[in-house]
């Protein structure tokens, strides 16, 4: 028999002989004997095949000295496999059990993490998001002097990137869809909580565009009042960015908006 054979023999072996052995613990009564053998899976980094014993143990140990020790890793081995949803409740379980463990920031900081890492892209809901925020920030709260600090001040940065571009997204959406009135209110809204917003500029000339639109469309009567509040908002676009990239297009329509107010007076 060639070496390479043997070993590859040999190797099957010993993977059938450990998963025959991970099977018959699985099926063990002795809740001790679980705990020491998961422990083992965990330190080897099987984190999947760990969880499933933890699953079965973690109810004997709360209260009892070595919980302490079977939560943490059972946390962190969600977290490990990206099952951040799980990790994140158990992190949060840690910590509020355990408050004075050496443990507790790592978890603290770990079970917000997890959230932030559960934050979907920006087009969808963002509740999860809002969550995560403010599980950062509480942590943030909790540890000011945290070695994880400057971490969970990016991730909170981050998150409020993607609701400001959510914001953002669904304000110019509104003018899309012709619904010019609440594509204004959204722009104004927006433009209120995000001052400083990367998205000021385009922000700016889609709150003209919606005010031109809307004052095009209207009755007679109300045609000029909103003709004047279209002017105002493309005086606000070029006083604020003259070089502005929609310089162009906002000039054409400012144009159209003084020949319709010469033509409605007369």
């Amino acid at each position: 028999m060639k070496f390479s054979n043997f070993f590859a023999i040999l190797i099957s072996a010993l993977i059938l002989t450990s998963c025959s052995e991970y099977q018959k613990v699985l099926k063990e009564s002795d809740v001790k004997k679980k705990y020491e053998y998961a422990e083992n899976l965990y330190n080897e980094g099987e984190y999947k095949k760990a969880i499933r014993l933890f699953e079965q143990i973690v109810p004997s140990y709360i209260g009892k000295p070595q919980g302490e020790r079977i939560i943490y890793f059972y946390a962190d081995a969600y977290y490990q496999t990206g099952q951040y949803y799980l990790s994140s409740y158990q992190f949060e379980r840690f910590y509020k059990s355990y408050p004075r463990s050496e443990k507790a920031e790592e978890a603290a900081f770990l079970g917000a993490k997890s959230e932030y890492l559960t934050s979907p892209r920006y087009s969808l809901d963002q509740t999860a998001t809002m969550s995560a925020l403010n599980k950062l920030q509480v942590f943030i709260n909790m540890y000011p002097e945290s070695q994880y600090v400057d971490e969970a001040n990016a991730m909170i940065e981050d998150l409020r990137s993607k609701i400001e571009k959510k914001a953002f997204e669904i304000a110019k959406q509104y003018n899309r869809i012709s619904d010019y009135f609440a594509s204004i209110k959204a722009f104004e809204l927006f433009l209120k909580e995000y001052p400083g917003s990367v998205y000021r500029e385009d922000a700016l000339y889609y709150q003209f565009l919606a005010s031109y639109n809307l004052a095009v469309n209207s009755v007679y009567s109300r045609r000029e009042e909103r003709l004047e509040t279209a002017k105002e908002n493309y005086l606000t676009l070029v006083e604020n960015y003259p070089e502005s990239e929609y310089r162009k297009e906002a000039d054409a329509l400012a144009s159209d908006i003084e020949y319709q107010l010469e033509n409605y007076s007369k």
